[in-house]
């Protein structure tokens, strides 16, 4: 490192990936939510009142035909002025779904009803229709509806939040010079303005917090720089320019017994 040489601390990317991570998990979960406040849970509760019209179907076709003398026609003409049985509340329904809804043309037909067999009629019909293969257990009722629009908010507040700080933290860089110290916020600190240097934190957290002529600042070196050998350990390399020029105080963690003064925990550089 030579004298005049400037070293710049640009985010980590251990940083990036981390908010990027963060950024997916949230978009992800916002998509998610939206899709079962606004038409998922809608749909699933159609395939489940839908789903629950065909054991019934097969039921009465049973009862109509337990002397074995029900017809086609007869069939037919019955199952054609059945409804599915909806609730009355449309805002647990698709908003496109158009009520009355009669019985599907699949259990009008005598030959398929026949066998009594409801589970096949319904993979049959979800098939065609692009529908679940197994509907869902239960209803979903319409608090539970706009539960999923509130943590959709939630999470799309907690993306734009991360995607705020992903963006401005790219943006930033710590410098330091032979002169002075540039924080993240931009605001340049010359040396002699510096009072104190607190390192206790900084081989374990990457944070040292430098006391200066009107406020502090904070240097994160495991956001910007890192420590990684492999890239010449860019915030070491940071924290060992502002020493060498730094003639204030700097605190450290010593090895210190309950007999010595709490002063011994300060070293004067």
């Amino acid at each position: 490192m030579t004298a005049n040489e400037q070293i710049i601390c640009k985010p980590t990317h251990w940083f990036i990936l981390r908010a990027a991570a963060m950024l997916a998990m949230f978009g992800v979960f916002s998509v998610l939510f939206y899709i079962d406040g606004t038409s998922g849970y809608r749909k699933k509760n159609y395939e489940y009142y839908l789903h629950a019209t065909f054991e019934p179907a097969t039921k009465e076709f049973a009862r109509m035909n337990s002397d074995g003398a029900l017809t086609a026609e007869q069939w037919k003409a019955f199952a054609e002025e059945q409804k599915v049985g909806f609730p009355a509340d449309r805002e647990v329904l698709p908003k496109d779904l158009k009520l009355p809804m009669f019985w599907p043309p699949i259990l009008t037909n005598y030959e398929k009803v026949k066998p009594l067999q409801s589970h096949l009629l319904w993979q049959e019909y979800s098939g065609e229709n692009e529908l679940g293969k197994t509907p869902p257990e239960h209803p979903f009722d319409a608090k539970k509806i706009h539960e999923q629009i509130i943590v959709f908010y939630i999470c799309l507040g907690l993306f734009l939040v991360t995607l705020f700080f992903l963006i401005r933290t790219m943006l930033r860089s710590i410098r330091a010079d032979d002169e002075a110290l540039t924080t993240v916020t931009g605001k340049r600190i010359p040396y002699n303005d510096m009072k104190t240097l607190d390192l206790r934190k900084w081989d374990t957290k990457g944070i040292a917090l430098v006391d200066y002529d009107g406020g502090r600042a904070r240097i994160d070196g495991l956001t910007y720089g890192g420590f990684k050998k492999e890239h010449d350990e860019p915030a070491e390399r940071l924290m060992k320019k502002i020493r060498s020029n730094f003639s204030g105080e700097i605190i450290e963690y010593t090895t210190v017994t309950e007999e010595k003064p709490a002063t011994d925990d300060v070293e004067n550089a």
